[in-house]
């Protein structure tokens, strides 16, 4: 979350023998937690009628979308992935954009804001009830991330981390408004690979295709 989120390319739970790696207190999962511990601290800081509310959210998103990076980087590095951790981080990255969507809903009555909200959100829904729904017939592996939803997802945080921040930088640069205009872009590409989603596994949630219900 550049910004870019692991949970877009989640890889099938492997068995490891060695305990190091299936441990569920390490570094990873412990920045992943934090990740989701500091949701509250910046809805507070959103929420207070201060001049320095809204930046301080801003800096708070940021912070949570950079540990997206090093808790991936490090459970590799370190070997330490877990089935923990590949539960906890798609939990923690829906966690972030839901709160910040409705955030911004509230403090925006804009049709610009609500409706990528609404969507974007129904998106996230959308996808991990299909993968769930997949995996139940082994049949996971189908319904593969293109790069348009890692493009998504590098747009959608630059663009919330933006209308979070809201006030002008070096004040003359309008950051809500670049955010709003990035927020359109990844509701496209939203949508784009929801697309891909549904049509990949349309074959089985027909019933037409081997393994299917």
């Amino acid at each position: 979350m550049t910004i870019t989120s692991d949970s877009e390319n989640q890889s099938e739970p492997v068995s490891n023998p060695n305990p190091e790696t299936t441990s569920t207190i390490n570094i990873p999962n412990l920045l992943t937690l934090f990740r989701i511990a500091l949701l509250p601290v910046m809805a507070v800081c959103f929420l207070i009628p201060a001049e320095w509310g809204r930046p301080a959210a801003g800096w708070i998103f940021l912070l949570g979308a950079l540990t997206d990076i090093f808790d991936g980087m490090l459970a590799r590095r370190l070997n330490q992935s877990s089935d923990f951790g590949r539960f906890l981080d798609p939990v923690a990255d829906k966690l972030q954009v839901a709160v910040a969507l409705v955030l911004l809903t509230y403090a925006h009555h804009s049709l610009f804001v609500l409706v990528p909200a609404v969507l974007i959100i129904g998106r996230e829904i959308t996808v991990s009830a299909l993968r769930e729904w997949m995996a139940e017939r082994a049949v996971n592996d189908l319904v593969a991330v293109s790069g348009w939803g890692k493009v998504k997802t590098v747009l959608q945080m630059w663009a919330l981390t933006m209308m979070i921040y809201q006030e002008n930088l070096f004040g003359i640069l309008p950051t809500y408004d670049i955010g709003l205009i990035l927020l359109q872009g990844a509701l496209l590409l939203t949508l784009w690979s929801l697309w891909g989603y549904l049509r990949g596994a349309w074959p089985h949630l027909r019933g037409g295709a081997a393994g299917g219900a």
